[in-house]
């Protein structure tokens, strides 16, 4: 059995409506395709398996690596609630124009309706046009009789927390909660993998036939939180070469690195494994036996469970996200 390493995954690149040229420019893919409106960095999604394009494991899916090592490449704990799924799915999404408002079921109704695991997520906007904004929340209170009526007399956007946005801000997004990205963010996401959207507005849109595209009025209206909240964003201070907690919910902890000098991170007591996804700049990641990867701006490295620790080296300043199963 080859010893495992830290691991990196071949992009999956998916055309939507609303997507635009920025994840190619970001992630220095070429040729720069235009209407990419998500890369899906590691996904255990069906009919979207990630594979690995590095090291001597190249060419394998995640799906393979999972049936092979467990909770070698898992953790003990992860496989024990996870059994054979990754229970991640990362992503980078480009709205060139705006996402259809939507929300996403929990466990239960998910698993119920469509044998799947629910969808909490979170955003990091890695950058901003000028006037992005995104919805995430309610405004005013709103019942679901009202929903329905609003999505019918195209009123429903009147009742969404709309948040103008910048580099660095934070959105944490469980599921049962309205959320939709504007046009002009590029964003990284962590989610639970799960492929479940309830589409409930789409400004009109038409598609490439001229057709609108299907709205999940009623399914959404069971799985959507009515309850008010102050304020969506997440609030954080800034530090360098020490981790920043951005996220923690049953589903997934999430930390910010901001580097200039190179800092080691221990895993073992993480019974997990551990994701990087580089937002800016360059790092190489290094275990103690002797495996070395690079991570450019745009790509994600996992760190299997069993490997105790690493050491991450900027080259020049760089900026990660960290994430794992709590």
């Amino acid at each position: 059995m080859n010893q495992l390493y830290p691991l990196k995954f071949s992009p999956i690149l998916k055309p939507t409506i609303w997507g635009g040229s920025e994840i190619c420019r970001f992630k220095h893919l070429s040729p720069e395709l235009d209407g990419i409106g998500e890369s899906w960095g590691i996904s255990h999604v069906k009919e979207n398996i990630s594979e690995v394009c590095n090291g001597s494991l190249t060419g394998k899916s995640l799906e393979e690596l999972i049936a092979r090592y467990g909770a070698i490449l898992l953790g003990e704990k992860v496989a024990g609630r996870f059994g054979n799924q990754f229970p991640l799915l990362i992503k980078f999404i480009d709205a060139c124009d705006d996402l259809s408002i939507q929300v996403h079921p929990d466990d239960e109704l998910a698993k119920k309706r469509h044998n799947s695991f629910g969808k909490t997520e979170m955003w990091y906007v890695i950058s901003a046009k000028e006037n992005a904004k995104l919805y995430s929340g309610f405004s005013k209170a709103i019942t679901p009789d009202e929903y329905v009526e609003s999505v019918k007399n195209n009123t429903f956007v009147d009742y969404l927390q709309e948040h103008p946005v910048s580099e660095g801000d934070v959105f944490f997004v469980p599921a049962g909660r309205v959320h939709a990205i504007g046009a002009g963010a590029l964003v990284a996401e962590i989610q639970q993998t799960s492929d479940v959207t309830y589409r409930i507005y789409d400004f009109d849109r038409k598609d490439d036939n001229g057709k609108s595209r299907e709205l999940h009025t009623e399914l959404a209206k069971n799985a959507i939180n009515y309850t008010l909240y102050p304020d969506c964003k997440t609030v954080y201070e800034t530090r360098e070469n020490n981790p920043v907690p951005l996220a923690s919910c049953p589903y997934f902890e999430t930390n910010l690195l901001q580097l200039s000098v190179g800092i080691e991170r221990n895993q073992l007591d993480k019974n997990s494994f551990v994701v990087y996804i580089c937002l800016e700049g360059r790092v190489v990641i290094t275990d103690r036996n002797g495996h070395e990867v690079a991570a450019e701006q745009g790509e994600s490295v996992l760190i299997p469970a069993s490997i105790a620790d690493v050491t991450i080296f900027p080259r020049k300043n760089a900026k990660l996200l960290e994430t794992y199963i709590p």
